[in-house]
């Protein structure tokens, strides 16, 4: 008989084991981070910010709906950054009965000046207590809404407004 054989053959199987459960270890030990999985959290946070536009722009009562404003018109009409900010924060930082969620935002609008034929630069509409310091990975969801005020050098008129919204988690 041959015990030299048995005994690499039982080696080969032990060290064969030892390798298999390393590698195993080692596999779930590192967590692999995707850009697809950063993408998913954009398009969350992309659907987040757009719903709360969405809502800001539709009229809530009959009031409204009767002399046709929402919430962001009359907001964009009377320049009323306090009034966006809380509005918006309400939307996006609530999340059902869980916590709230740490949402960042920078506001801006913009319109076009027909008696110069140019875009003016983005008006400021308001931001969130944390100031947007170029780090961040952001998100930008825009809405369009019909408001009369000026624009530029032109009289106060109805006219289309690009509301721009950057967002980011903190």
């Amino acid at each position: 008989m041959n015990s030299n054989g048995q005994l690499y053959t039982i080696e080969g199987f032990a060290a064969a084991l030892i390798m298999v459960m390393t590698a195993y270890l080692v596999v779930n030990a590192t967590s692999i981070y995707t850009a697809g999985d950063t993408h998913i959290n954009d398009m969350q946070l992309e659907t987040l910010g757009s719903d709360a536009l969405n809502v800001m722009g539709t009229p809530m009562n009959i009031t409204e709906k009767v002399e046709g404003n929402s919430t962001l018109q009359i907001i964009l009409e009377e320049s009323d950054s306090a009034a966006f900010r809380t509005n918006f924060l309400e939307l996006v930082n609530v999340n059902g009965m869980g916590p709230k969620q740490d949402i960042q935002f920078l506001a801006n609008y913009t319109c076009r000046d027909d008696n110069s034929d140019s875009i003016p630069p983005l008006q400021p509409l308001s931001s969130s207590s944390r100031s947007l310091t170029g780090g961040e990975h952001t998100v930008r969801v825009t809405k369009w809404v019909i408001v009369n005020t000026p624009c530029g050098s032109e009289t106060t008129r109805d006219r289309a407004v690009l509301v721009e919204v950057l967002l980011w988690r903190d």
